[in-house]
């Protein structure tokens, strides 16, 4: 029936796993995942608390669709109250881990308190259990893995853990599993080291029953043939998210420099075609592409490094294949901080998954560091002696090893630029939203996508409106605030049923994950109802962070994006118009001037 109505409770404090039904209730006005996972942490913990203090949760959150044969089937969440931005964090993940947790049996996994001593949670179907973790500590997600698959002898075990980022604080840190797939925004890691739980580890062998099978196979069988033939599916299957570099750059919506220019002339060296080419020694960067749970898609890429490349030359732990470069990461490693040597990047790459940080936010904070050493704001003195120019490979690499163990300057990076621009007085060098950094997208050449990163309830992200077709289409700004509002609902919605969003880029549409849910749950669902139930996750993570202190105030963008106009690309002498846009999504979203939803509309989505 889509949900195991059962909710895991672990209380890291008192040491203890109870079971509990899941409020059926509430499932079936928030679906699951994103959704009734915000619901859970809204009603159970006061949105003013410190994000690091034992009071604030985190909960591991899997969909009804999660685990189930619907093509990416295999997503989960983590949700809490953010590290990053002390806004509401919803970070969504691959892999295998949320298909398993969810054939063991649980739909949530709430975790409260903080454990006396380093702890991992050991799920094996109905068993749970918090075992000790002192040997653990202090090791890298890569070491975590197969150490815990080595304790209980059984290599089928996935697992989810933080890195050295999570324990010492990084505040970027994320969640790591299948050694290369991470919620990766918004400090859910940070979050998860501050109560001393190193790892998750489960093996489940329940399965997951729809509620009417007949109905929810055809409907699978639909969507899925929908993603097959679909032109966007199979680009994303042969060249993955890396191939937005080549489109991003010609349109002039590439940052470079931290945002000081749009269009990065290094990169054909870090595009798809760059990514199967073979070097100057013969070595091919890209291995294979990859696929997560139940996934027809399969945009993952597999790479390894040239071994003679200097970043891995004596380091032959890094001479093995794992998780490559996608179009944040090109972006994020390379335009944003001026880099365009490949293995550098992909380095960096590793690293970031090894020690568990987003490795957007850390290219992020760098590109801002190194603004703030082309002013003269920070100098070697501050950097242990690295030459802080944008384009320096070697200080990527070495600055990525830095972050991840919280040593020397790595560790001023580890605040986020936010923090970091500000400890030295030049905070509108931050290209960040709500304290979290850009994605790889001007907001001055892609309008919609600029109003998207100041409305995002947790902070600049590219996943969570879908304003990509109008953007390319037209800069004019009329249409964007209802492209945004509808995207972002629907979207929502999409991270409710346990799929991922890139089926939404592959060919499915609204009616098809309507369907898919309507076999798998009881209670009957449309797109009318589907639709309606992302709002209303929209609107309850909006109150979250008005509660949490957040006003309209913090939707905006940076002064460089709305003063500083495009200096290349189509969008040549313009900046954002943000300010003529928000009165009319306000309007949209039926919220106030300032921001708030309405009481009208607190009602017809019942919230109030």
């Amino acid at each position: 029936m889509g949900w195991q109505k059962k909710v895991l409770r672990v209380n890291l404090t008192a040491g203890t796993c109870t079971h509990e039904p899941l409020n059926m209730e509430w499932a079936q006005q928030y679906l699951g995942s994103r959704g009734l996972a915000t619901k859970y942490l809204m009603a159970e913990i006061d949105p003013k608390v410190d994000p690091l203090s034992p009071a604030n949760k985190l909960i591991i959150a899997t969909g009804p669709l999660t685990g189930t044969m619907a093509s990416t089937g295999g997503r989960w969440t983590a949700v809490t109250k953010g590290a990053l931005t002390g806004a509401i964090a919803s970070s969504n993940s691959g892999g295998q881990f949320g298909g398993e947790l969810k054939m063991a049996g649980y739909d949530l996994v709430i975790l409260e308190g903080r454990a006396p001593k380093p702890v991992y949670l050991y799920i094996q179907d109905d068993k749970a259990e918090l075992l000790p973790a002192d040997d653990l500590w202090g090791k890298s997600v890569w070491e975590i893995e197969p150490a815990i698959k080595h304790a209980h002898n059984d290599p089928l075990i996935r697992v989810a853990s933080i890195g050295q980022a999570g324990e010492y604080g990084c505040r970027y840190a994320c969640i790591v599993n299948d050694l290369h797939r991470a919620a990766g925004r918004s400090g859910v890691g940070t979050v998860m080291g501050s109560k001393q739980l190193k790892a998750i580890a489960v093996r489940g062998t329940k399965g997951v029953k729809p509620h009417n099978p007949e109905k929810f196979f055809a409907a699978v069988k639909i969507a899925t043939e929908a993603l097959a033939k679909n032109k966007g599916r199979k680009g994303m299957t042969s060249d993955g998210t890396i191939a937005m570099m080549d489109v991003t750059g010609a349109f002039g919506a590439l940052p470079t420099r931290n945002n000081q220019q749009v269009q990065f002339e290094g990169s054909g060296k870090l595009n798809a075609r760059a990514m199967k080419a073979p070097n100057a020694n013969g070595h091919v960067n890209l291995i294979q592409n990859g696929a997560c749970f139940s996934c027809t898609i399969g945009c993952g890429r597999i790479s390894h490094i040239d071994p003679a490349h200097f970043s891995v030359k004596d380091k032959p732990q890094y001479q093995k294949a794992s998780g490559g470069l996608e179009y944040e990461t090109a972006y994020a490693l390379g335009s944003a901080v001026g880099v365009d040597d490949m293995d550098a990047a992909t380095y960096a790459g590793f690293l970031c998954n090894e020690y568990g940080m987003d490795p957007i936010s850390f290219g992020g904070t760098l590109a801002a560091a190194m603004e703030l050493y082309q002013v003269g704001a920070i100098t070697k003195e501050h950097t242990g002696g690295i030459d802080l120019s944008f384009g320096n490979a070697e200080a990527l690499c070495q600055l990525a090893e830095q972050t991840g163990k919280g040593e020397g300057f790595g560790r001023d990076l580890g605040l986020g630029s936010k923090l970091l621009t500000a400890k030295y007085g030049r905070p509108e060098l931050s290209m960040a939203v709500k304290g979290q950094e850009f994605a790889a997208y001007d907001g001055r050449a892609m309008q919609g996508m600029g109003l998207g990163y100041a409305t995002s309830n947790r902070g600049a992200c590219h996943l969570r409106a879908n304003p990509y077709a109008s953007d390319f289409t037209t800069t004019e700004t009329a249409e964007k605030p209802q492209v945004v509002r509808t995207t972002q609902d629907l979207i929502s919605a999409i991270d409710a049923t346990g799929l991922c969003l890139f089926t939404a880029h592959s060919g499915a549409t609204p009616e098809h994950y309507a369907a898919q849910i309507d076999g798998a749950c009881e209670g009957g669902w449309d797109v009318e109802r589907l639709t309606k139930t992302g709002e209303r996750i929209w609107n309850l993570e909006r109150q979250f962070n008005l509660a949490a202190g957040f006003t309209a105030k913090d939707d905006t963008l940076p002064k460089r994006i709305l003063e500083e106009p495009a200096p290349s690309g189509v969008a040549k002498g313009l900046v954002s118009k943000l300010k003529e846009m928000l009165p009319e999504y306000y309007k949209q979203r039926g919220w106030s001037e300032d921001g708030r939803p309405t009481r009208e509309t607190l009602d017809r989505l019942g919230l109030n």
